[in-house]
């Protein structure tokens, strides 16, 4: 989960075009999904109005990053309801404090959302889990292509293996459309083989609102292809800020995008 600045356009003259000195796992994605919508956010760096489902999130990721703080005899779902409304209190003052007009509303909001974090048990007993990193922050030079993200879970195994796990709380994809899923984590998995000199073996998606876990078994030969693959993507995106060429390309997410109304896709003809 991305959860930095991830995206650095810089324009030394007014007349320039910015150039990108960084990217993310999430921003190189939305870039293959549209390239129009990476532009709104990553070069425009327009604001995108908050939805409950981002605070859902924000705060269901923070709740299960400190339940690993607990001792493991202690991390039940009592406590994982405690740590989210604290998490809550914290998040909803500085980002979240206009979201909710009534107080009915984010009672029912709170109420639906501890209802999907306690399905967290029901995927792994964190009581036999020990991550290596929690929220790691990760700042990459892949020789030329700068990456930076903040993966939310990496174990490692009895057996040495390397798994690393994301948390989703929207609901999970039918398993046959879940493979563009892994296109972050595969990032990650690529990020983290540099800087350990080891490779993961496994990826996890834990969406909590289902529950369903879809796991996705990486290697070497794996990776060196997303290493190529994130060159050419890249090349592309520097190639396209030079051009200020950003083709919208419309699918059914659309009608879930924050710039529908502004995007030349969209727009009034005639």
């Amino acid at each position: 989960m991305d959860m930095v600045v991830d995206a650095t356009p810089v324009a030394t003259d007014l007349d320039e075009s910015p150039t990108l000195e960084r990217v993310s796992p999430s921003r190189l994605s939305d870039f293959k999904h549209c390239p129009q919508l990476f532009k709104f956010r990553s070069i425009d760096r327009l604001p995108e109005p908050p939805t409950t489902y981002q605070a859902r999130g924000t705060t269901a990721h923070l709740a299960l990053q400190r339940l690993y703080d607990l001792s493991p005899a202690l991390r039940t779902p009592d406590a994982l309801a405690d740590l989210f409304r604290e998490a809550w209190k914290e998040v909803r003052t500085e980002e979240y404090s206009e979201l909710f007009t009534t107080v009915e509303a984010e009672r029912t909001w709170g109420l639906e959302s501890l209802a999907i974090l306690a399905n967290y048990f029901g995927l792994e007993d964190p009581t036999r889990v020990t991550p290596l990193e929690r929220e790691l922050d990760m700042l990459e030079d892949m020789e030329g292509v700068t990456v930076r993200g903040i993966l939310d879970r990496i174990d490692e195994l009895p057996s040495g293996e390397l798994v690393i796990t994301d948390y989703k709380t929207g609901a999970a994809p039918p398993e046959r459309y879940a493979l563009p899923a892994f296109f972050a984590l595969k990032i990650y998995a690529l990020l983290i083989r540099k800087r350990l000199g080891r490779t993961p073996t496994r990826l996890r998606l834990l969406y909590l609102n289902g529950p369903s876990m879809y796991t996705l078994g990486v290697n070497d030969h794996q990776l060196d292809a997303m290493d190529r693959q994130i060159r050419a993507l890249w090349t592309t995106i520097s190639r396209a800020i030079e051009k200020q060429s950003f083709p919208p390309r419309p699918t059914k997410l659309c009608d879930y995008c924050a710039f529908r109304e502004i995007c030349p896709a969209w727009a009034p003809q005639g």
